[in-house]
């Protein structure tokens, strides 16, 4: 059993890939209360079909190093967030998050909902799993709890979700765990809800949970272009990201929706810090000074942003990939308190969303397009030497050309780069992709 290469790829999304079975669960449990020394550890999973069995084999580690189990059930990753900062205990969650239905994987935070990470746990927790853990002399029990009340309570105070309108809101859980909580709590606010694909169902039978793949929005947006509505909500297979879709039937950004958020929060909390990953639109960090606020930009990955989040007191953190971090969620991301932070903004604001959006929309992006490398390191030192400019590594590179920029990050999983492009219109972006490609593959064909 490799568990170096399960754990290689956890830090940027605290998600450990599709390898995990029940034997890897069992070890990741006893290693992960090991570690902590907790006395409980909240334990929930999502709608896929090997989840239980996992969480089952998960909790029996735990147990077997002597830990106590809060057994959540079926939840949202956000609830098992809430639960670790509720219940002060950590958490796991068996979750394979957007990826396809044959994986599966476990997501862990500390108590009060801290990330774990490289540089907090995680290589530790790997020694420990790959030693071995032996059993307590006395094992520990596992109780039920119920803490989607509770959970519901928060987000719509966080929120401020009474000063919500009567918005139409159409929402597609995609057959994740969205739907879980998506009807108890549009009970409890002025939102109407039209539903999609709420059932939970691990076989995905309507589309791949993953709301960043145009394909995966289409049902969606049909059911938007059939009568008005006011926002249009898609969510991945865990629901803590969310993809947003206008009033005319478009999809936002996640660095535009992450400006919004951050205006938002400026007009209530002056001067506030506003973290923001290094892949976002230059009109983020624009956006939070021109309103008063300080922009702190950070490396890309939830443990990064929790972390930077505390140690500048950030009320809100945004990534473009559509996770948001909100202080008051410790430091948490949350899709659903997006939407219900979104739902207030437009309440508040008047106009419709395309209307608003337009306030932060002034630059071009590419995307996210993963070009294949024989060398990672190779290939960005090669664009690093044939484009000169403003360059940084804090994640990757990043080279700033006057009013264009891109960035360049290695994937931890695969031989590719990750580039991403902003400049003034697409068909700069179209040019300066097809640049940055024609500068890889020259790195690529030498290495071959």
């Amino acid at each position: 059993m490799d568990l170096g290469s399960i754990f290689k790829a956890y830090d940027v999304r605290g998600l450990v890939p599709a390898e995990l079975d029940e034997q890897v669960a069992a070890r990741i449990g006893a290693a992960f209360a090991r570690f902590t020394r907790a006395e409980r550890i909240a334990v929930g999973y999502d709608a896929r079909l090997s989840s239980p069995v996992l969480a089952e084999a998960l909790s029996g580690g735990i147990t077997s190093a002597g830990c106590d189990v809060d057994a959540l059930g079926m939840i949202a990753t956000d609830m098992a967030y809430h639960a670790a900062g509720s219940l002060h205990e950590p958490a796991a969650m068996i979750t394979a998050s957007h990826n396809p239905r044959g994986w599966n994987g476990v997501k862990l935070c500390l108590a009060g909902a801290a990330p774990v990470g490289a540089e907090s746990g995680l290589s530790e927790i790997r020694s420990l799993a790959e030693a071995g853990v032996e059993p307590a002399t006395r094992p520990g029990r596992v109780r039920s709890v119920d803490t989607g009340g509770a959970y519901l309570d928060h987000v719509l105070a966080v929120s401020g979700a009474a000063g919500i309108a009567e918005l139409e809101v159409a929402v597609d859980a995609g057959n994740g765990v969205g739907g879980v909580v998506m009807p108890a709590l549009f009970e409890r606010i002025a939102a109407h809800l039209t539903g999609l694909f709420l059932d939970p169902d691990g076989t995905f039978p309507n589309h791949h949970p993953d709301p960043l793949r145009p394909e995966n929005l289409r049902s969606l947006e049909e059911l938007m272009r059939s009568r008005r509505f006011a926002l249009g909500v898609a969510f991945d297979g865990d629901a803590d990201r969310a993809v947003f879709i206008d009033d005319e039937v478009r999809p936002l950004p996640g660095s535009t929706i992450t400006a919004m958020v951050a205006r938002w929060f400026l007009a209530k909390e002056p001067g506030a810090h506003i973290v923001h990953n290094l892949i976002c639109s230059r009109a983020v960090a624009e956006t939070i000074i021109r309103f008063g606020g300080v922009p702190v930009r950070t490396r890309v990955g939830h443990s990064y942003i929790k972390g930077v989040m505390a140690q500048t007191d950030a009320v809100f953190g945004g990534e473009h990939s559509g996770h948001y971090y909100f202080r008051d969620n410790f430091r948490a991301d949350s899709g659903l308190l997006a939407m219900l932070v979104l739902l207030r903004l437009v309440s508040e604001d008047g106009r419709p969303l395309s209307v608003i959006r337009r306030d932060f929309e002034r630059y071009a992006q590419s995307g996210e397009i993963n070009l294949e490398v024989a060398d990672q390191e190779a290939a960005m030192a090669r664009a690093a030497a044939a484009f000169g400019g403003e360059q940084d590594r804090l994640d990757g590179l990043t080279i700033s050309l006057g009013d264009r920029w891109f960035n360049l990050r290695p994937s931890n999983t695969e031989r590719v780069l990750r580039l991403n492009v902003e400049a003034p219109d697409p068909s700069r972006v179209a040019d300066l992709v097809a640049a940055v490609s024609a500068t890889i593959e020259e790195v690529s064909d030498v290495g071959a």
